[in-house]
């Protein structure tokens, strides 16, 4: 039987074939085998690179919140003054770039886990202190746990609401948490 061809991305294919099979399947379902046939790899690789289905997990989730701490730092990129980071905090809520209904259904299923395992828990700590410290540049600690709060809230809530908010009653909101003076 012929060698496979090296192949140095392959640790990263799985990790983003358990990101796929979560969102596809529930964190219920998922399994080493549906990872590898996703990640189209021989089944023993999931061992050779993880010491078992917590650690994958573990590693999926942290590369998940990394990913999502990248994108929620870069709606502050040209942020001044706290009037354009409560826009960029109600740009988050609002934006589709972030309220991916794959990268929604990964938060549902990483708060579950994180109910009930402590790594996840604390990957779940990890990522909401990133978001804090992010949101911390403009606002004073209880204000940007106020408003990392009201995002995630919010968040849960715009995609899943009939009616959801208008852009203008989101920054609104957003501009009452911060102390702005209302117009």
């Amino acid at each position: 039987m012929a060698r496979r061809p090296n192949d140095p991305q392959r640790r990263e294919r799985i990790v983003d074939a358990t990101l796929e099979t979560i969102a596809t399947h529930g964190i219920n379902a998922v399994t080493h085998r549906k990872i590898a046939t996703c990640a189209d790899v021989p089944l023993g690789s999931m061992t050779y690179y993880f010491d078992g289905i917590e650690a994958l997990l573990g590693e999926a989730f942290r590369t998940f919140t990394d990913r999502m701490s990248e994108e929620y730092t870069a709606f502050f990129a040209d942020v001044t003054n706290t009037t354009e980071a409560c826009d960029a905090v109600a740009e988050i809520i609002f934006s589709s770039q972030v309220t991916t209904p794959k990268n929604m259904t990964l938060m549902y299923q990483l708060y579950a886990l994180a109910s009930s395992t402590p790594s996840m828990k604390a990957i779940m700590q990890n990522w909401m202190k990133r978001s804090q410290q992010t949101l911390a540049q403009w606002f004073d600690p209880t204000t940007a746990r106020a408003l990392d709060a009201f995002i995630e809230g919010m968040t849960l809530h715009f995609v899943t609401d009939r009616q959801p908010l208008t852009r203008e009653d989101i920054r609104s909101m957003v501009g009452r948490i911060a102390g702005e003076k209302l117009r």
